[in-house]
């Protein structure tokens, strides 16, 4: 289709157009609600309400005069709208001036919902939202140095640096929505011929998404009612956490645990690939350990293992051939004796980490897994079955690659077992609520901007 050019002029004329009568709204709604919070400020903080409703007042009259004479004034709805935000913005810094930490904590929620609520509603060019973030913080810093008892720690922590970082997104998300818009805009009068077909076939593929990722949260849903909740998990021993983070909707990763007769199994698994592909897998693999431990009653991790491996030839026909299906799982299973204390674990591929504290040295103990998946292998053997007596305060660890194969840090590189074991040990005194606070504190600041690689799978328990 021959192109059509659309002076820029016209583009903006239209762009106002079409969203003038809701930002005029959404003003006359700001102006509305800024006044009726003044309720919290006088429950909240009543040795300051008055003047908060005089700061409240200034802004909203000021608003409201802008909105009523703006034909005079000749300004567009657009400065009517920043004239209101950027009022309520310095407002909040007054407001929070004054406060000490806990309302500073409460506010910093009214504060960024401003923002967000800014993000989410306005379209204005990006210059505006610039000035508003300067403006922001150049209110913030000098309503601080004349009013606020705070130091600069207590101020940052407990809200000024998370409500700058929202207004910092703010600023990008209007600009993003900006440009969005405004090439829509343009390329609906470019392209008028052909907009009922353009939005046909977007629709299309908007309801295939949709019914492609029902489809996806559904299977989620069935395999989450197969893998045990952790509070379930955790009902089994006194100190445990679990630390589960899919790659996608759609878990390769899973884990499982059965108790009888004072012997708890459990197993750590990582099936082949990860999303749609390993969530079946997980379901064959639990499916399996249900019937091995729980019907059949077999007793021995490497018997267990044997007997899987078994069914995974058998149900996806795996004979060598070339082309076909590889699929698998690296799996842990380990059987605790509590009355005992006793270990007994087999491994296809990850090995397991005790830390052990002896006065006052923590040692990291690796347990070797066998070098072979729980899948057709060219040269597979029976799985080995390790004993291990555990001595009180052992802290046992089991997980998936997901973790040490994640890309990121400084120069992108994998995180790497060597790392992951010092973190473990690291934090292995910590209650184990803690510990998973930690491990994902540390694999997500690791990963930073960069795409999860895998599924994400740690167990830890403390005899």
């Amino acid at each position: 289709m021959e192109e059509t050019t659309i002076p820029e002029s016209y583009v903006k004329q239209e762009f106002y157009k079409s969203t003038e009568k809701f930002h005029a709204i959404a003003c006359w709604v700001g102006i509305a609600l800024n006044l009726v919070w003044f309720l919290g400020d006088y429950l909240s903080v009543p040795q300051f309400w008055i003047s908060f409703l005089i700061f409240r007042l200034c802004v909203s009259g000021i608003s409201i005069a802008s909105l009523l004479l703006k034909n005079v004034l000749k300004v567009s709805i657009y400065t009517c709208v920043f004239i209101l935000v950027l009022g309520i913005s310095i407002q909040n810094a007054y407001m929070w001036s004054l406060m000490d930490i806990p309302h500073l904590q409460k506010h910093a929620f009214a504060y960024m919902v401003l923002f967000i609520g800014v993000g989410m509603l306005v379209l204005w060019e990006q210059k505006l939202s610039w000035i508003l973030l300067a403006a922001t913080i150049i209110c913030n810093i000098v309503f601080y140095v004349l009013n606020s008892p705070l130091t600069v720690n207590e101020f940052v922590t407990n809200g000024g640096l998370l409500t700058l970082t929202v207004a910092i997104f703010c600023v990008f998300l209007i600009r993003s929505r900006y440009r969005l818009t405004y090439k829509e805009i343009k390329s609906r009068l470019e392209l008028a011929k052909s907009k009922e077909l353009i939005e046909e076939k977007h629709e299309e593929v908007v309801r295939q998404k949709q019914e492609i990722t029902d489809s996806i949260n559904y299977a989620r849903s069935i395999q989450r009612s197969l893998i045990p909740s952790e509070e379930v998990f955790n009902k089994h021993f006194k100190n445990s956490f679990v630390f589960f983070q899919p790659k996608d909707i759609v878990s390769g990763d899973f884990y499982w645990i059965y108790e009888k007769n004072n012997l708890i199994f459990y197993a750590t698994g990582d099936c082949t690939g990860h999303g749609v592909p390993g969530g079946f897998m997980t379901m064959l693999g639990i499916s399996y350990l249900d019937d091995i431990i729980e019907v059949k009653q077999v007793k021995d991790p490497g018997q267990i293992l044997n007997l899987m491996r078994d069914k995974i030839i058998s149900t996806l026909k795996q004979n060598g051939n070339f082309g076909e299906s590889k699929d698998g799982m690296d799996v842990t299973v380990c059987c605790i004796d509590k009355v005992n204390k006793v270990l007994t674990y087999a491994s296809a591929n990850n090995s397991l980490y005790i830390v052990r504290t002896t006065g006052k040295e923590k040692e990291l103990l690796v347990y070797k897994a066998d070098k072979q998946p729980c899948g057709f292998y060219h040269d597979y053997k029976s799985f080995n079955t390790n004993s291990i007596n555990l001595l009180e305060g052992d802290c046992i660890y089991t997980f998936s690659d997901g973790y040490p194969d994640q890309f990121g840090g400084v120069n992108g590189k994998k995180f790497m077992h060597k790392q992951f074991k010092e973190t473990i040990t690291q934090n292995s005194h910590l209650e184990f609520l803690e510990q998973k606070l930690a491990l994902s504190n540390i694999i997500n600041a690791w990963k930073g901007d960069k795409e999860q690689v895998d599924d994400i799978l740690v167990i830890g328990v403390k005899i």
